[in-house]
């Protein structure tokens, strides 16, 4: 059965509940990103005492980020998942599980082959939200061969977005993901997905 808890603006999007599930925030921001300023030591910190499992830095147009977290979590409770958020010329595609650079300004199946082709998943990123180069908002995903949605977004105020991401994935049987997208580090975990999965890369 589809669950989603609310607890204190914190979502968990899940199929089911079970202890052993991994808390994952999939989509944060650090200071390689030239709107936020976050350093990879306070997101760490934060994600430490919000119990998360796995994080990814997904920052703007570029795997330093990734890179540096993936140094510095080694041996560490944490486990860090490389992710890289591309600017298509029609929006915002996550690459998660890429190590390397991706370039900007290719159409979005350009990008998402690209991300393929490295091994990694092409998610698509508060999806409806035209204002935060949601890619839906101007192109068709049946057109696209992606792998999961952000069906919940910590940064918005409202819920349409999220509801309609929400319902896309539920119509088309998409895998969905909740994520933080925190800019700031304090915001590091105010959502995440539950999953069930070895804690491995």
């Amino acid at each position: 059965m589809d669950k989603e808890i609310h607890s204190h603006y914190r979502l968990y999007p899940c199929n089911y509940i079970a202890l052993d599930m991994l808390k994952m925030d999939s989509h944060i921001h650090s200071e390689y990103s030239p709107d936020s300023h976050s350093r990879i030591d306070d997101i760490l910190k934060t994600a430490q005492e919000r119990d998360l499992d796995i994080i990814a830095i997904s920052d703007h147009n570029t795997v330093d980020g990734t890179s540096e977290v993936m140094a510095k979590t080694r041996n560490t409770d944490i486990l860090a998942i490389p992710s890289i958020e591309i600017s298509s010329t029609d929006g915002h595609i996550l690459g998660f599980g890429c190590e390397e650079n991706i370039p900007r300004d290719l159409s979005p199946q350009e990008t998402i082959d690209k991300i393929h082709d490295l091994g990694g998943l092409a998610i698509i990123p508060h999806p409806y939200c035209f204002y935060r180069h949601g890619l839906l908002c101007k192109i068709d995903y049946k057109e696209l061969k992606i792998d999961a949605i952000e069906t919940k977004n910590a940064r918005f105020i409202v819920g349409y977005c999220n509801n309609k991401a929400k319902k896309l994935s539920k119509k088309e049987k998409l895998p969905s993901l909740g994520a933080s997208d925190a800019h700031y580090y304090k915001f590091v975990g105010d959502c995440f997905s539950l999953i069930d999965c070895e804690k491995d890369i």
